[in-house]
């Protein structure tokens, strides 16, 4: 299913349970139903009980069996609601509204959301290349007209790194020292980057070289000075996903903890960079599939 369709066709398509289950069988097991416990592929179907049946380990499963879908009480079809919700709103959703969308508790709303967010985050996604652009910015508390210096408590630092014209990687951070940043650049910024641009900030040129990319072309522009493009020379693309994500925080999520910040980070990059993918609906629910199940009381626990 395109990512594209209306919110009617997708209740049209997906309205029942079993709708649902077709599909997910499809994603799952595109050539062949086979048992999640012995890999056999000698399966009976029990059609009364959307379950199937292993006739080597007699093994009874259904297609939610071993996924984040098989520990809820909610009916899929409201699962494959919140995916779509969440997939097309770009600044993101709050539980609260998703709760009355849905009809559910906030709680059930609330761990539904993460439950996706957890299946967001990219996996060692591949490094940014060409001209990449990298800044920091503050996230809670009222950082306006403030620097990371003059950081509150209730403020969090974000780092930001994005391929011009490409993807985008966000990351909560402790603190923006050279050693940090060159973490962020050494993990993520390919070797061979045509051009890094960053602001004036000092802790960048000393990142660049712990990150042994010292021979990559660093630009920077200097907005202490108010000079916010210089030629070819901006950051003004990461600046415009910080909007982006200070949007979300502030008009769709409204307040965001600093334990709970990376999901809703993963959450905003994996949107972004599939932006122009026709497929995202689909693409997330196998995500989902195959995502490990997160427990509530482990998103729950005081552990950051």
């Amino acid at each position: 299913m395109k990512n594209s369709v209306n919110l009617s066709t997708l209740i049209n398509q997906f309205g029942s349970e079993s709708k649902c289950r077709e599909y997910l069988e499809a994603l799952r097991w595109p050539d062949m139903i086979m048992c999640p416990r012995c890999r056999s592929i000698n399966i009976s179907k029990i059609v009364k009980r959307h379950q199937f049946d292993c006739d080597k380990c007699r093994y009874q499963f259904s297609v939610t069996a071993g996924t984040i879908f098989n520990d809820s009480h909610l009916p899929l079809w409201k699962w494959f609601l919140c995916v779509y919700l969440l997939c097309e709103s770009k600044n993101g959703m709050s539980a609260n509204q998703l709760k009355r969308v849905l009809g559910v508790s906030y709680k059930t709303a609330w761990y539904l959301c993460h439950r996706v967010r957890a299946a967001m985050k990219e996996v060692n996604p591949g490094p940014l290349d060409g001209i990449v652009e990298m800044d920091d910015t503050l996230v809670g508390g009222n950082p306006k007209g403030c620097h990371w210096k003059t950081q509150n408590n209730n403020e969090t630092i974000v780092v930001g790194i994005k391929q011009r014209n490409g993807d985008l990687r966000f990351f909560k951070a402790e603190d923006v020292k050279s050693g940090t940043l060159a973490k962020y650049i050494k993990e993520n910024i390919s070797e061979d980057v045509h051009v890094i641009m960053t602001d004036e900030f000092p802790s960048y040129p000393p990142a660049i070289v712990q990150a042994g990319m010292e021979d990559a072309c660093h630009l920077t522009v200097n907005h202490h000075d108010g000079v916010y493009v210089d030629g070819d020379i901006t950051t003004n693309g990461i600046e415009s996903a910080f909007s982006l994500l200070k949007r979300g925080i502030i008009g769709s999520w409204h307040k965001v903890s600093a334990k709970h910040l990376p999901a809703y980070l993963d959450e905003m990059t994996f949107r972004f960079n599939n932006r122009s993918n026709p497929y995202l609906f689909r693409d997330t629910l196998m995500k989902l599939i195959e995502a490990p199940v997160l427990e509530y009381k482990k998103l729950t626990s005081d552990a950051a």
